[in-house]
């Protein structure tokens, strides 16, 4: 069976969109919003939801960042594994997984203290709220303060050797600067639901953005997918492949 064509007609033809002309691209994800952002920029993967639990214990990386780079690598192999199984003779060429986070930040630094010297601050994770109650105090917490949104985005594509795949994975993050917004605009958004279900409780893309008085970083990173880091890695590997000879989408 042929595979659809990923590449839409308005993506900007570089060298590795070329070779993806053809191919069977699959993001391991069912959020729409990453869908979305790949197809914006002219990428149309079929969408095979991963079925990892998303349960490794965070207190298990040193480095908190370096938590959704490994949720995203456990995601887009059991889809790498089970669309192997389920076909061998139509693997996919490239599956692309992502997993984002919502960490707490510092507060801006006031006075004349460079940041250097500052005792460091322990991240945590803001998990999605589990009601309007926790959602207000979220936010309540959050406001006229940062947060910092981390994507661990992981490439998956078939190699002639054990395993059979090979791996590659980048973090973007970003800064979400909060205004001081008054507690009724605040419990306004809470009221209109848009905030459950996304972790840190707010969504800028919707509502949420008037909350947000700044956004330092890839604001795509915020609604669930780096796409500028992702399409320059992207070319990167397929340069670095060509001068070195390796595997990356060059199997057919």
């Amino acid at each position: 069976m042929a595979p659809q064509d990923s590449v839409l007609e308005h993506a900007l033809m570089m060298p590795s969109i070329k070779k993806l002309k053809g191919k069977r691209v699959v993001l391991a994800s069912a959020s729409p919003r990453r869908k979305e952002i790949l197809s914006r920029f002219g990428i149309s993967p079929e969408v095979v939801p991963s079925t990892f639990e998303e349960n490794l214990p965070v207190s298990s990386f040193e480095d908190i960042h370096e938590y959704p780079v490994a949720t995203a690598q456990h995601k887009g192999v059991e889809v790498y594994e089970r669309l192997v199984a389920e076909d061998p003779d139509n693997p996919p060429d490239l599956v692309i997984a992502a997993d984002t986070i919502v960490l707490t930040h510092a507060a801006p630094v006031v006075g004349q203290v460079h940041e250097s010297l500052l005792p460091p601050m322990t991240q945590e994770i803001l998990e999605k709220p589990v009601d309007k109650e926790d959602n207000l105090r979220m936010l309540l917490d959050l406001n006229g303060g940062i947060c910092e949104v981390v994507t661990g985005v992981v490439l998956i594509y078939p190699i002639l050797t054990a395993p059979g795949y090979g791996m590659k994975s980048i973090d973007e993050r970003t800064l979400v600067h909060f205004a001081d917004n008054p507690p009724a605009l605040v419990k306004a958004y809470v009221e209109s639901g848009d905030g459950l279900g996304k972790a840190g409780g707010f969504g800028v893309q919707g509502n949420g953005g008037l909350l947000i008085s700044k956004v330092e970083g890839d604001y795509n990173n915020v609604v669930g997918f780096p796409a500028s880091s992702f399409f320059r890695y992207l070319e990167i590997l397929v340069e670095e492949n060509e001068e070195e000879g390796g595997d990356f989408l060059s199997i057919d």
